[in-house]
């Protein structure tokens, strides 16, 4: 296991967990949510925007004219809390083409994420069948001698798919680093896991709304997340994983309780008045191709 430094820090029950716990009991005005869930006992108007800022996005809470807060008909209870899941880090280095064009990978690693601590990195240089290119070569320093003795994705895809499977899959532009694997996981195995897939570029945007840039070196310079070896799949994933950990303490310090309230969370729109904020930014300079449709 990794160091100490990398725990998130102790859980108090979820809020969304304790709403629900409350609402099962039956309808309850907005001031006894905010008293019992939040204890919150002040100003009214504050207590009631507290309550409205937890429940209001969440579709399965209700609330009438009256302000009395309810359960909606046939939701589903509030799943594991989000430091209790179980998370892949992933992050690929590639030739730098498109996989239909016949480049590959050239390395791949995967970080575990588990009880708030980052745990296993599995990691493994990738014999991609073709010569590296010198822009490749140039940004991640992965050499054709360095592949010469290398796997081919076919040996290891057994072990990247044990990996992954059963795990929520993270990477930062989760959309590339899916699309390679997902392409493949399906030639060599034919097969693909289903996954929950979250990408810290979309999480850095709605949950750190105060950054304007949201690559992997301006996350990890916020954060104070060291990065050992830029654009080498170990040190990319590594550091990607303790990001994940703080933004994980930012979701729950909004009190998001659950993976599902994290893809839905926006932010206030107050902190949508950032130019921005949904740019599409934030993919740094990697050699990168677009995933296969």
């Amino acid at each position: 296991m990794v160091a100490v430094a990398d725990r998130l820090p102790a859980r108090r029950r979820s809020l969304l967990r304790d709403a629900w716990a409350l609402l099962e009991q039956g309808p309850r005005e907005t001031g006894e949510v905010a008293r019992r869930v939040l204890g919150l006992n002040g100003h009214p108007g504050a207590a009631s925007a507290a309550v409205f800022a937890l429940l209001g996005g969440d579709d399965r809470f209700e609330v009438d004219g009256e302000g009395v807060w309810s359960l909606r008909c046939g939701s589903r209870r509030p799943g594991p809390p989000l430091s209790r899941l179980c998370y892949a880090v992933v992050d690929v280095e590639t030739t730098g083409g498109r996989y239909e064009g016949g480049h590959r990978m050239t390395e791949v690693a995967v970080v575990e994420v588990r009880g708030g601590m980052v745990g296993e990195v599995f990691e493994t240089l990738l014999q991609p069948g073709r010569p590296v290119p010198r822009r490749a070569v140039s940004l991640t320093g992965i050499t054709d001698r360095m592949l010469a003795r290398a796997p081919t994705f076919d040996e290891v895809a057994e072990e990247v798919f044990r990996r992954i499977a059963g795990r929520v899959f993270v990477a930062h532009n989760a959309g590339f680093d899916w699309g390679w694997l997902r392409a493949q996981l399906g030639d060599a195995l034919g097969d693909v896991p289903e996954v929950h897939r979250l990408c810290t570029i979309s999480l850095a945007r709605r949950l750190v709304p105060e950054l304007r840039r949201r690559n992997l070196d301006a996350l990890a310079e916020f954060f104070d997340v060291p990065i050992a070896r830029r654009h080498r799949a170990r040190g990319d994933a590594l550091a990607t994983a303790r990001v994940l950990l703080r933004l994980l303490d930012r979701a729950e310090s909004l009190g998001i309780g659950d993976l599902r309230s994290l893809k839905r969370y926006r932010p206030p729109r107050t902190a949508r008045r950032q130019g921005d904020l949904f740019a599409s930014d934030g993919r740094g300079s990697r050699v990168r191709a677009p995933p296969r449709r």
